[in-house]
């Protein structure tokens, strides 16, 4: 229901050539060569209005308008199968009995395209993509495209999530030679797998102002056999330039930033692109972008008495509640949708991803922390509910994601985006009849709950936001009214409102219990898994929920389990949900990438500091080592974030956009900081340092576009506190100073718990934890920084101050 691409990749909140574009870096690299490449390929359009053929080669992106036919519908009968039959992926399985003869990305296909000197056609989505479901339905389906893919290209689906790698190579070309991206994407690549022309979701057939798939793949073809050498000429031209701008390194003398620059430049460009009265980051759409609130919540905290730091604090919790008002949020059923297709959260894109899910939770719960305000927990309550009901796999790890799509009822033919979670004013007034006791007027529950969540009798979806009419006639859920103003029009008292529509969402739960659910992407990812074991034990820690933190040490006993190789010390990608509740790996396992290691080791550290175990502390020490091992650039420094040695991969980037996930290089320098102080090993300072230095000329012109990366240049720089409780771990004393430094928000700290284990991982790498003695035998709290620490305290209120100086 949104424009051309099934994911808009999110607009970063710095200055950037055009909002949608995901990577400010790419867009960069729109040189006048790569558009010129592509521009050359195709010089007209079939039928028409071929004027407007010329622009469009340039971006290759079907425009808003779709045919009807794009939505997935029944079949039991499969009268083609192919390769992707035997892959592990939900995605992969959604396309193994398309008439396309699709291979998976490997040698297999590569050889074929060279033996048969044919172009590849290689097409990268993810299974919960609303947009790759209509390419397939209108496109893969067809027996006549099928047909033309198969004559004219080696065809290779690649899972985005599986290989990421892959998604980021050709995602950098596309966005380089059309200013945008999304999913699907589409890639025209020759036999030695260089990209030539690209884009995202075609339509089917030529429209007035778009050019229709079954062209583009004739037009191709043709240019193969007439112009070969040209286009190989292109190819070329087009990997030098890519190459040349995918370097990211220390030239020179290069230091790291000051971090008053940084930290102001950002706030400066996050604070120009706020939007003032529904929050975020942009007009529409409208991304969470959990990255900018962690940094408006650091700036605060390093900034609590200045009026930028108020103004930080107030963008981060009003986006934060705005969102939880909007119709992003699950009011019925939980969790956070992907993202707003409108200005006030009201109209998500309904697919629901597992790292949103992660970070929020985080998110809402810092929120909780700095401002007392129980709404905020309440919501990091609600994301972690839905993800321990809808996302959690038996064995412990997580799902990676839940479809937009689903069929309207068991009856139904097609799926249609949001069915699962929209309603009608009658459907409402069915389940909520009962009259409402007490009222000034005679009303029923439903008028009340009607009221407060703006349901219309003929639907409150904008037709602009509706393109494909699915959503006629239908309400998407969104807090119209604060519950006093709710209380005061039908006077009723406030908890008696509260109750009715607690008991109001609970009934339209249970109705919505009947309907088909949407796909459940059961591929569980090492990264995202990461994410969200950070959300479960940082949320646990600050609201006092021991319940989270075992939910999140049996998470990481799933990683160790099921994605950590321990012969090699490796993690690895991907596992999937098999037969009989079982777990599954691909025949041949993906290995892990720098994300996979970053998210995770991170992971381990937030849960060490909620539940004190050092057996997390210890894995991650050793992960960190092996990622250092295979992703570091000693010549450039910073890290590649794929593995050396993979042929078919084109280019070793360094992601540099923080965008609905943090880049990796952004986290990896507060894991550094962070292991230097577990361990001891001052190296890995060094490394952070350098990090820092070659992203430098980033941090100071467009640090919005890295966030997390400028909160990591105030921790180098100002030097992590080590906040060291001594005292036994059951003790009253002990847990009341740990909760203590729970309830405050301290960004630049670690904590450890000297429990006198000289055995231990911390004594071992530590040795001035020896040193620190309980004072008056009562559990003692120290402030360290570099390992030399403050004096003594004992009491919860001394160490709350000593946590806010």
């Amino acid at each position: 229901m949104l424009g051309s691409r099934c994911r808009p990749l999110p607009a970063s909140s710095s200055p950037q050539p055009e909002p949608g574009s995901g990577s400010l870096a790419a867009a960069m690299i729109s040189a006048p060569v790569l558009r010129r490449c592509c521009f050359r390929l195709l010089s007209r359009r079939a039928g028409a209005n071929r004027a407007a053929w010329p622009r469009r080669t340039v971006f290759l992106r079907g425009g808003p308008a779709m045919a009807a036919g794009g939505k997935s519908s029944r079949s039991s009968i499969h009268r083609y199968t192919n390769r992707l039959i035997n892959e592990k992926s939900p995605y992969l399985l959604q396309h193994a009995h398309n008439p396309v003869d699709w291979y998976p990305w490997g040698q297999e296909a590569f050889d074929k395209a060279k033996k048969e000197n044919k172009l590849i056609f290689l097409s990268v989505g993810y299974s919960t993509c609303h947009w790759c479901h209509v390419m397939e339905q209108e496109s893969f389906k067809n027996k006549e495209i099928g047909k033309i893919l198969n004559d004219n290209f080696v065809c290779i689906k690649v899972d985005r999530e599986e290989r990421p790698d892959v998604d980021k190579v050709y995602m950098t070309f596309v966005q380089a030679t059309s200013s945008g991206g999304g999913w699907p994407m589409s890639v025209w690549l020759t036999p030695d797998l260089k990209p030539f022309i690209g884009g995202t979701y075609f339509p089917p057939e030529d429209g007035i102002y778009q050019v229709g798939f079954r062209t583009v793949l004739l037009r191709i073809a043709d240019q193969w056999k007439r112009n070969k050498s040209a286009l190989l000429e292109n190819s070329q031209s087009i990997m030098s330039a890519l190459l040349a701008r995918a370097e990211i390194g220390i030239k020179g003398e290069d230091s790291p930033p000051p971090f008053p620059e940084v930290m102001a430049r950002c706030f400066q460009q996050l604070s120009e692109s706020y939007e003032e009265e529904y929050g975020g980051f942009s007009e529409f759409p409208k991304f969470p972008m959990p990255v900018n609130l962690n940094f408006l919540f650091t700036y605060w905290a390093l900034h609590r008495a200045s009026p930028d730091g108020a103004r930080a604090l107030q963008m981060a919790l009003h986006t934060l509640k705005m969102m939880a008002y909007g119709g992003i949020h699950d009011h019925i059923g939980q969790g956070f949708h992907r993202y707003s297709t409108d200005q006030r959260w009201h109209v998500p894109h309904f697919e629901k991803m597992l790292y949103d899910q992660g970070q929020l939770a985080v998110a809402y719960a810092r929120a909780f922390q700095i401002s007392g305000d129980d709404f905020f927990a309440d919501v990091a309550a609600d994301v972690l509910l839905y993800v321990s009901r809808d996302l959690s796999d038996r064995a412990g790890g997580f799902y990676s994601a839940e479809d937009a799509d689903s069929y309207p009822t068991a009856k139904s033919k097609e799926k249609r985006e949001g069915a699962f979670c929209v309603w009608t004013a009658e459907e409402i007034r069915h389940l909520l009849p009962e009259p409402v006791e007490g009222a000034s007027e005679r009303k029923t529950v439903a008028d009340v709950f009607m009221h407060h969540y703006g349901v219309k009798e003929g639907g409150n979806v904008s037709p602009v936001k509706d393109p494909h009419k699915e959503l006629r006639g239908q309400n998407v859920l969104i807090v119209q009214y604060s519950l006093e103003l709710t209380a005061a029009r039908f006077g009723l008292g406030l908890e008696q409102l509260k109750t009715m529509l607690a008991k109001s969402r609970e009934r339209l739960c249970e109705a919505r219990g009947h309907r088909p659910r949407p796909h459940l992407d059961t591929k569980m990812l090492a990264s995202w898994n990461g994410l969200m074991i950070s959300g479960f034990a940082q949320s646990g820690a600050i609201l006092g929920k021991e319940e989270y933190v075992s939910r999140a040490g049996r998470a990481a006993d799933f990683l160790r389990g099921h994605l950590f190789d321990v012969s090699s010390g490796k993690l690895l990608r991907s596992c999937y949900q098999g037969k009989g509740s079982s777990v599954e790996q691909s025949a041949v396992p993906i290995q892990g990438f720098l994300e996979d290691y970053v998210f995770v080791i991170q992971a381990l550290f937030d849960l060490y500091e909620a539940s004190l175990n050092q057996g997390w502390l210890e894995w991650a020490v050793q992960l960190q080592r092996k990622q250092d091992e295979l992703f570091w650039d000693s010549k450039g420094f910073a890290y590649f974030s794929s593995e050396a040695g993979d042929s078919s991969l084109l280019l070793r980037l360094k992601d540099d956009l923080d965008g609905v996930e943090p880049s990796a290089n952004s986290v990896a320098v507060a894991n550094l900081l962070r292991a230097a102080c577990y361990s001891g090993n001052m190296e890995w300072v060094k490394k952070a340092e350098q990090i820092l230095a070659a992203f430098s000329e980033r941090l100071l012109k467009i640090p919005g576009a890295l966030p997390e990366m400028a909160r990591a240049t105030a921790a180098f720089h100002r030097t992590l506190k080590q906040v060291v409780v001594c005292g036994a771990p059951e003790g009253e004393d002990t847990k009341d100073l740990l909760r203590c430094v729970h309830s405050v928000f301290t960004p630049n700290k670690v904590l450890m718990l000297a429990d006198g284990d000289s055995a231990g991982f911390l004594y071992h790498h530590l040795p001035f934890l020896s040193s620190l003695e309980r004072k008056d035998g009562k559990a003692t709290a120290y402030l360290c920084e570099n390992f030399a620490c403050s004096l003594p305290v004992t009491s919860s209120q001394e160490l709350r101050r000593l946590l806010l100086l």
